[in-house]
């Protein structure tokens, strides 16, 4: 019972940080349409968002911009188009499913529940949680990507390293008014303020909130 109140208590210093540096939660990758962006979301996996914002930019999304669009695409031309993007062959794949289930399922229309984002083939918690929160600012859950599964583990929030799991940790400490913070705010310090490489953190905002985070650094 201690140890989950120091997490509490610990959690709630830590969001409250970040809901004064990222105060307005929005996804870094760029789009214009509802499923272009979870497009997006699906190439981000094990990928970073600039990479993926080149690829987007440069041309898949003058070219797609509907589920329509993704559904009618040519699957070879469309995995080429995607080569640059890790697992380029799998999320071709995923990415023309999901636009198809779209049309079929909801006539068209990113749902708006993570029931129904995680039927879309390619679509699981974390990409339900962030498309859900940018689309509908509807936050039903936190997405842990890499950069929350590592602070989760360096701030001693969790003892899972499953992404769900961790999720589901992170939510029974948050107050559900703040979930919307979580992920946005540390993805955002990850990467501008404290990067997974290991260094010198002990003068960071969050280090200072619990000084043991700079000696606790996730193994590769």
């Amino acid at each position: 019972m201690a140890e989950a109140a120091e997490r509490r208590a610990r959690a709630r210093k830590i969001i409250a940080y970040l809901k004064k540096a990222y105060p307005k939660p929005e996804s870094e990758l760029h789009y214009k349409t509802p499923f272009q962006f979870v497009v997006a979301v699906m190439l981000s996996a094990q990928c970073t968002d600039k990479a993926v914002n080149k690829v987007t930019d440069t041309h898949l999304f003058k070219k797609y911009k509907t589920p329509q669009d993704f559904a009618k695409a040519d699957r070879s031309t469309l995995t080429k188009e995607l080569s640059s993007i890790p697992f380029f062959r799998n999320k071709a794949k995923a990415v023309q499913a999901a636009a198809k289930k779209v049309i079929a399922d909801f006539d068209g229309t990113v749902p708006r529940t993570v029931p129904e984002l995680v039927t879309l083939p390619g679509v699981a918690y974390k990409t339900a949680n962030v498309v859900l929160g940018e689309l509908y600012n509807v936050w039903e859950g936190i997405p842990t990507d890499t950069h929350v599964k590592r602070f989760a583990y360096r701030f001693d929030l969790s003892d899972n390293r499953d992404l769900t799991k961790i999720s589901h940790d992170l939510e029974a400490l948050v107050p559900r008014i703040d979930w919307k913070y979580v992920n946005n705010g540390l993805v955002l310090y990850g990467r501008y303020v404290c990067p997974a490489r290991v260094h010198d953190c002990r003068e960071h905002p969050l280090t200072k909130i619990w000084p043991p985070a700079a000696n606790r650094w996730i193994k590769a």
